[in-house]
């Protein structure tokens, strides 16, 4: 739909960085203007936003596979997204791809100081540490702190932003110890609300037993985000291992025992899938 050859005109070569980012603003320029493409110029920022997300978790795939060449081609389908936006924006009369750019290059050397200027940070830690401060001064605070956590987030990284702000303003247990104490507690909440047979109260104790394991998460540097799509990734791995076992077997899900693709799926963890 965002081809950028035509008949009778051969696609682009390969070229540096600069000269190659002012084509795609060029292009896209095109497929928007009169007489462009008609998908393109019909789009809007909500018709669009679906394909940031898409493009978003496809660069994150790629990333999971160790998939260069994928990673490479998809971080081109990313960076067209914000080209696009932008230049709707432009089209508008809004602000155009070089106010963008320039917002972040700006960004980037104010809020880098130890690099940029004579702050001082010696550990990654205090490089984030600097990085919030800084960002606190730019612009004015919400009034109330989770405000500026949007809610349109998913939920498992929506909940890994509420629970590090609230720890920020120090509402937070001590240790990862008092945590896994709270998620046994949840736990046995959860246990209680099952036997009760609510299920309102089921799925409010499910999400509780959520966001303490987020917090589990944070408190040992790990991103639940990505943890999840790793054992996504693996389960499907091991999934597609069970069945075609069965198939060599003659056999399909369906006709076969829970020993038998359980011995399949062990069988898929002991050769590292």
């Amino acid at each position: 739909m965002t081809e950028p050859s035509s008949a009778g005109e051969k696609s682009d070569e390969r070229l540096p960085a600069g000269p190659g980012f002012a084509r795609l603003v060029e292009i896209m320029a095109r497929l928007r203007a009169p007489g462009g493409c008609p998908w393109d110029r019909e789009q809007n920022f909500d018709t669009i936003k679906p394909y940031l997300l898409e493009e978003t978790y496809e660069v994150m795939d790629a990333i999971d596979a160790r998939d260069w060449d994928s990673l490479a081609d998809e971080l081109g389908d990313l960076l067209l997204q914000a080209v696009f936006f932008a230049q709707m924006a432009a089209d508008d009369g809004r602000f155009e791809i070089a106010d963008s750019i320039h917002a972040i290059n700006s960004k980037l050397v104010r809020r880098h100081p130890h690099v940029f200027g004579d702050g001082d940070a010696r550990t990654a830690d205090d490089v984030k540490q600097r990085w919030d401060e800084i960002k606190a001064t730019e612009k004015e605070p919400p009034k109330e702190l989770l405000a500026g956590v949007p809610r349109s987030l998913p939920a498992l990284v929506e909940a890994q932003k509420i629970a590090a702000k609230a720890a920020g303003a120090g509402f937070d247990w001590d240790n990862v110890g008092q945590v896994f104490d709270k998620m046994r507690e949840e736990l046995a909440e959860l246990d209680a609300a099952r036997q009760s047979g609510r299920q309102e109260e089921i799925e409010g104790e499910i999400g509780d037993l959520l966001f303490v394991v987020v917090n589990i998460a944070r408190f040992l540097k790990v991103d639940p985000e990505q943890a999840l799509r790793k054992t996504n990734a693996k389960f499907r791995r091991r999934f597609a291992h069970v069945e075609e076992g069965l198939g060599a077997q003659g056999k399909t899900l369906r006709d076969s025992t829970i020993d038998a693709m359980e011995a399949l799926w062990q069988s898929a963890k002991r050769n590292g899938l």
